[in-house]
């Protein structure tokens, strides 16, 4: 897959971010399905990447719900607007002052009540989506790691790895070739 297509693969990120997720997914299993006649190798590369979205989308999802919203925390429609505002600008420099503009709330307010509602300060928020943006393109294409860094918003590869690796616990060459590997391995084990 060329790295141009990482702007496409990307584009729109609504909502939570789900059906970008969806599309990615469709994308991939349509490119699968047009190469199994021509490439069949590549055709098994792209589905071995589609099945690793969703084993950890599927692990994402056993991380137990938000609160409903309560005194003191953000509303839901002020999460979401920030959300959308997050995915939407993840390759920009991202101020709070912007963040509580969003939520139509004061800087001291907004970053405490993101704090309750969300259990992790907005810059902490914003790393992590970063991430795991990264994460998705990561397995999705095959640009290189100083293409992903600069797309998610990290301000060069050194940045990126350090903060994956705090994230991860691995650096993203070992993380995306592990699961790669991964995939390769059960899809073998499946055909077996």
């Amino acid at each position: 897959m060329a790295s141009s297509n990482l702007a496409l693969e990307s584009a729109g990120h609504p909502g939570d971010g789900r059906d970008t997720l969806v599309n990615s997914l469709i994308s991939l299993l349509d490119r699968a399905g047009s190469e199994i006649e021509r490439d069949a190798e590549m055709a098994k590369l792209t589905i071995r990447r589609a099945s690793s979205i969703l084993r950890i989308e599927m692990e994402r999802r056993t991380v137990p719900a938000e609160k409903d919203g309560s005194y003191g925390e953000l509303a839901p429609w002020q999460i979401s607007r920030v959300r959308t505002y997050i995915d939407a600008h993840l390759a920009d420099r991202i101020h709070v002052k912007d963040l509580s503009l969003v939520a139509r709330r004061s800087t001291a307010h907004f970053c405490r009540a993101f704090k309750r509602t969300m259990g992790e300060t907005p810059h902490s928020y914003v790393t992590r989506r970063r991430v795991d943006e990264a994460g998705r393109l990561m397995l999705t294409g095959d640009a290189p790691l100083s293409e992903i860094a600069v797309h998610c918003g990290f301000s060069d590869q050194a940045h990126f790895c350090n903060r994956f690796r705090l994230a991860m616990g691995q650096s993203p060459a070992a993380w995306r070739r592990e699961r790669i590997d991964g995939a390769t391995l059960h899809l073998v084990n499946s055909e077996a």
